[in-house]
Order: structure tokens, then sequence, then C-alpha cells
């Protein structure tokens, strides 16, 4: 493999001087130097071509020894020594001290076409921000989080990548449900990719330790690494800085929104200073429309990461990242107007969003209201939102009275979209066909043809998307030696928007079965 290393974040920053390998407090450092830990029998699952060809790897390379070696951890790069970074962060709303890079191990910086991307292993093995655990990853976790990413990233939400996904040929113990049942699970690795793994955290941690020197050295470097358009580092473009993390978060928060995607686990130390997607955990789709919920065990009981609250949380961790920051910008009414801008700013963009969905090209009087009373139709009876979006842009116009006039059951070119088809009744069915009627009528002031609205919703509107008991299926798969299901499942994801009639099974509501069924529903963190 011919790849251009160039490590700038380990060269730059400064390194633990303590280099055993031992759980510690790690101080005045922005990484450890760390090993990934050798496996047993290492065998490739699947490879990402797209993901390879940003670094600029062939299938061939995909195919080698080389590579299986390399990024399964039984190997390191020549010219190249592999770290883990060092920040703490606010977990649940609460101050968790050091965290770090507990079971992530970055081999390397490459560069490609005028792109810097950093590639990390996840689940090689204990570092020194390990704690209590062993830095080890399992196949269903594994296979849940490099997915995910790619299908994040073809839905065309800001998000990290996945090149790769094996097995280790290990055995890891878990217990899934943290009920006491622990057993053993097939081992695996993924490497991540990202222009950068920096988050909030990094900042966070030498802030809470009042090391001013280390904090500017992170902040700069990540100025002139990441954000170099905003010129050098200086107290103006701190602030430039901040506005610009501020408005990623937004964008990406907006995008996780549209297509009804929930994190679960939206800490400070898994917020991207890019603005990226990052941690694919215990995620989940909407597959009942609700924004009380959190696929989140560990979130059950306070619905913290709930789905209607991510844009309430993501501006408080941005709150966090300027207390981290006032250190150094020496203007708090500054950063407090950015903070306000965002939140006078988000309501405005997702309600522009929300039009995009619904195929409306510009705001008129009514159209306010007209999604408020959407939102709360589509919590009257168990709603899937994906396929509700999807189907919502068949709605066809009517240019004649006499059919505009027959509109009752209009509702039904949403129909497959209802879990309970029989729970639109009474006052429930009144509220739909009212708000169908309403939104027909709407649609008459579009000066866009029925076949060019469905063209832009269906733009925005995903009509695949990675439901966690598709995940599950391709987990059980995986677990008996068949990857078949993981292989379609990338396939199918890396078109979402796209009709893919061959693929309509899955374009449905969640099975029954999956309801209750652990993996299917809620995950623990550890998923």
């Amino acid at each position: 493999m011919d790849l251009h290393i160039n490590n700038r974040f380990s060269q730059l920053l400064p390194a633990d001087v303590n280099e055993a390998n031992t759980r510690r407090q790690v101080q005045e450092a922005c990484f450890s130097w760390v090993r990934p830990q050798k496996t047993a029998a290492p065998k490739m699952l699947h490879t990402s071509i797209s993901a390879a060809k940003c670094i600029g790897l062939s299938q061939e390379d995909l195919n080698s020894q080389e590579f299986l070696q390399i990024f399964t951890g039984n190997e390191v790069f020549t010219n190249s020594r592999p770290y883990a970074m060092c920040y703490g962060g606010h977990q649940f709303g609460h101050w968790a001290g050091q965290l770090g890079d507990g079971r992530a191990i970055n081999l390397a910086e490459v560069e490609h076409q005028g792109q810097s991307w950093a590639l990390q292993l996840k689940g090689a093995g204990p570092t020194p921000y390990s704690r209590s655990a062993d830095g080890l990853a399992v196949l269903r976790s594994s296979i849940r989080e490099y997915i995910c990413s790619e299908a994040m990233h073809y839905l065309g939400v800001p998000s990290t990548r996945a090149l790769s996904l094996a097995t280790t040929g290990d055995e890891v113990l878990r217990d899934m449900m943290y009920d006491g049942n622990a057993a053993y699970e097939k081992g695996a690795v993924v490497c991540r990719m990202s222009p950068s793994f920096i988050r909030f955290g990094n900042f966070e941690i030498f802030a809470a330790r009042q090391d001013k020197e280390r904090l500017q050295q992170l902040l700069d470097f990540t100025i002139k690494q990441h954000y170099p358009h905003l010129g050098a580092p200086s107290q103006e473009v701190y602030l430039a800085f901040f506005q610009e993390v501020a408005d990623r978060t937004m964008e990406m928060i907006l995008a996780w929104q549209r297509v009804g995607f929930v994190h679960g686990v939206m800490n400070t130390d898994n917020f991207s200073i890019l603005g990226l997607s990052i941690d694919y955990g215990p995620y989940g789709w909407l597959e009942g429309y609700d924004n009380n919920w959190t696929p989140n065990t560990t979130d059950r009981r306070n619905r913290r990461y709930r789905f209607g609250n991510q844009a309430n949380i993501s501006l408080w961790n941005l709150v966090q990242l300027a207390n981290a920051l006032v250190l150094l910008i020496n203007d708090d009414k500054a950063l407090e107007a950015i903070l306000l801008n965002y939140q006078k700013t988000y309501p405005e963009k997702e309600f522009q969003m929300m039009l995009e969905k619904l195929g409306l090209q510009t705001a008129l009087d009514g159209d306010t209201q007209l999604v408020i009373d959407l939102d709360k139709n589509l919590h009257r009876t168990e709603t899937d939102m994906t396929i509700f979006y999807r189907l919502l842009a068949n709605l066809k116009r009517e240019n004649s009275q006499e059919a505009f006039n027959d509109q009752e059951d209009d509702w039904k070119v949403c129909a497959p979209a209802f879990y309970n088809i029989n729970a639109l009744q009474g006052n429930i069915l009144k509220e739909w066909q009212d708000w169908f009627l309403r939104y027909k009528t709407r649609l008459q002031k579009e000066t866009r043809t029925d076949k060019e609205r469905k063209a832009s919703m269906n733009l925005v509107n995903p009509k695949y998307v990675f439901r966690n008991y598709m995940a599950q299926l391709a987990i059980d798969a995986a677990d008996k030696g068949d990857n078949r299901l993981l292989e379609e499942f990338m396939q199918l994801l890396a078109h979402p928007y796209s009709e893919q009639s061959n693929k309509e099974e899955w374009f449905a509501k969640r099975p029954e079965w999956a309801r209750h069924k652990a993996g299917c529903s809620m995950l623990s963190c550890s998923s």
C-alpha cells in the first residue's frame, strides 16, 4: 500500500511522557503512545471501496495481506506510530473528568488529493484511557458502527466514515443488557476515518485543569489544520472559529432531524469539532414517530437525548465548549452572542427544512401551523416517519374541483406508514383528513408540477434507512458466518434516496417481532 502519511496531530502536539500502557490520569498531553493489541485469527468481513478511494487505496490493496494485518492491529505502518487521544467530557449533563480513547487507537493521518484523513481502529485493545475496560469491541457493535457510518454519509449527513470491518478470532466478555448476564461474544475491529477525531472534550479537559498552555496549543493547531480559511490564530479568529463550529453543529443536527436519526449518546466527548456525526453506539431511526424516543437504555428514565431534545442538547454542548474556550477568549459577551444566535436561528432553519420535506418552495401564511399540526398528528397513532414522508410525495394536487373535493381518503396515500390502520377513526381520522385537505389546498399555491414536487421531496426524504431490526438481522447472520445481509445493506444504503424496486422488502415498518427484541429497540451504551 502506497499511502502518503503525514501525522500532524502527533508531531505538532505534546505527547504523554509516560509511555507505559497503564490506566492513569494523563497530564499535560494531547495523546499517549500505544500499540494495538495483536489479534488471534483476523478475518476481513467487509471493506468500503468508496471510503478507500478517499485515501488512495484500490480494491487490490483492500484484498492484500498487508491491509488485513495493519487494519486488525497485528502490524503498524513503518512510518507511523499509533496513539490514543486524551479528552474529557460531560456525560448525561455531568462532568466526567478524563475520558479519552478507551477503545480507539489512531494508526496514522493520510493525505490524498488535498484532503487529510485520520485512520482509527475501534476495538483494538486497551489504552491509558480504558479505565476498567478491556478496550475491545464485539461483532454486533462493530457491524452497527461500520454500516451506520457509511449509511449516514450517503444520506448526506455530516459523518465520519468506515473503511473496514474485521473479526479478530478472539472472544470478548460483555454484559449486553447490564443485567448481570455476561457472555462471550466474537471480537471485532472497525477502522474509522475522519479529517479529525478532535472532540469538544479535547478542549474541556485542559480547561478543567486550567492548563491554558495545552489548551492554546490545541486550539491553534485545530484552526491551522482544519479551519485555515479563518486566518492566523488570534482573538478575532478564535471567535470566528467558535461561530463556525456552532454553524457546522447546527447543520449536523438539522440533518439528523431531517432523516429521523437519534444519536442516543450526545455527550460532549461524542461531539466532533468539525460538526461530524461520531461514535455510533445506541442510535436508531424513528420507527414510530415520537419526539420522546431515545434508543439508549441508560437514558430510559430521563430521556435527555430523545429525538425532540437533540437541538437543545447541541446548544448545551456548545455552551460547555464556550466555557472551555473562554479561558483564551477574553470576550464572554461575544461567545454568548453566538450562542444566542444559535438559539434564535435553529428554529428558523428547522422550519425551512420542514418546508423542504413537505415539498413547499417558500413559506406562506399558515405554513407554521401546518407543520405544528403534522407533528401532533404523527403522535396520535404510531406512524413510521421514513415511510410517511416518502409516500407523502405521491399525493396528487388535483386540478379539477370535483377531484379536489373528494378528499376524505387522501390520507390513504400514506396508509402503509401507520402501524395500526384501525386506529385511524373518530377524532384521529378527522384530524388527519383535515390536515391532508389543508396540505392539498396549500399545494395549489405551488408553481411546480406534482412530478417536480415529488422529485424534490425524494431528494430530502430517504426511502431506506438503517433500522435497528435490519442491523440485528445482519448481526445474527454474520454471527453464524453469513455475510450476505451485510453486503446487501451496504449496497442498499449507498443509494438511500433511490427507488431500488427490487429492494422493496426493506421499505417497510419494523416487524412486530422486533418491537421489544434486544438490539432492535433500545440498546446500552456498550452496544
